[in-house]
């Protein structure tokens, strides 16, 4: 029987990452998981504020589940902050989950299930909604100038075409797909391939990093989307709302194409 893990990283706002992991942990029940929670040195006192949950048993855990609390003495990023655990885990599957997303069945052990049976794939998402059931319309293809600019300023019309080809939105996504962007929001790897490719690169400190990571991860397999499989995805959207988050973005995706090539 495959074993999974799962990680969570996060920064300020431990109760709705608390939220995201029972949401795991009360679903997650046919195969053995560890599930890491990772503080980034959040300056809240998220850490204690995990480290308290699992202490005093708010986070109910079967007896195949274990819950492990991370706190990180620095703000490592987001990929730095997964991959703290590299170097600790055994399992065959492992979960980069974000913050804000809730599951509804046991989508973990069945997507588990699925690269069972196809072991050419070696990363794969599942399809994400908003928490009011709308789908969540997500990159597919390598990342694009073009497209990013105009998921910022939809206004500019002309520019709709780039991001059609971004989401692959003439394709049939309604069966198993190969991708070339898996979001980072909820994704899964096999452990070896995560191990094999280093996890994260940390050059990234926050965004495209899981661009990155997919990229990564097709010089050792295929990639899927896997729309039979859902979760629930809050997506706060902060590089829309926040300059500072926009400006990080942009240099991160100049690393992006330095490293990948350039794509309109």
């Amino acid at each position: 029987m495959p074993t999974l893990s799962a990680t969570i990283v996060v920064y300020n706002g431990a109760a709705e990452a608390l939220e995201a992991a029972a949401s795991i942990l009360r679903h997650t029940q046919k195969y053995a998981l560890t599930l890491y929670l990772i503080d980034n040195a959040s300056p809240d006192g998220s850490g204690k504020q995990l480290q308290d949950a699992v202490a005093n048993g708010m986070l109910k855990c079967s007896d195949n589940q274990t819950v492990r609390v991370i706190c990180s003495p620095k703000n490592k990023g987001f990929g730095g902050g997964h991959n703290l655990v590299l170097g600790q885990l055994e399992s065959d599957y492992h979960f980069i989950l974000n913050p804000d997303i809730l599951i509804e069945d046991d989508v973990l052990s069945a997507m588990a299930d699925w690269m069972e049976t196809n072991p050419q794939a070696v990363m794969a998402r599942p399809a994400l909604k908003f928490p009011d059931g709308k789908e969540q319309i997500l990159p597919l293809q390598k990342c694009s100038a073009l497209a990013l600019v105009y998921r910022q300023l939809p206004q500019l019309g002309f520019l709709k075409r780039f991001n059609d080809r971004y989401v692959m939105a003439e394709a049939d996504l309604s069966k198993p797909t190969k991708i070339e962007f898996c979001t980072g929001s909820f994704s899964m790897l096999r452990t070896t391939t995560m191990k094999q490719i280093g996890g994260f690169d940390e050059g990234y400190f926050m965004y495209v990093e899981d661009a990155d990571l997919t990229q990564k991860a097709r010089q050792v397999g295929d990639v899927y989307l896997l729309p039979q499989f859902m979760a629930v995805h809050a997506w706060h959207r902060a590089p829309h709302t926040n300059k500072s988050h926009f400006k990080m973005q942009m240099k991160s995706m100049l690393r992006y194409f330095s490293k990948w090539g350039f794509r309109l």
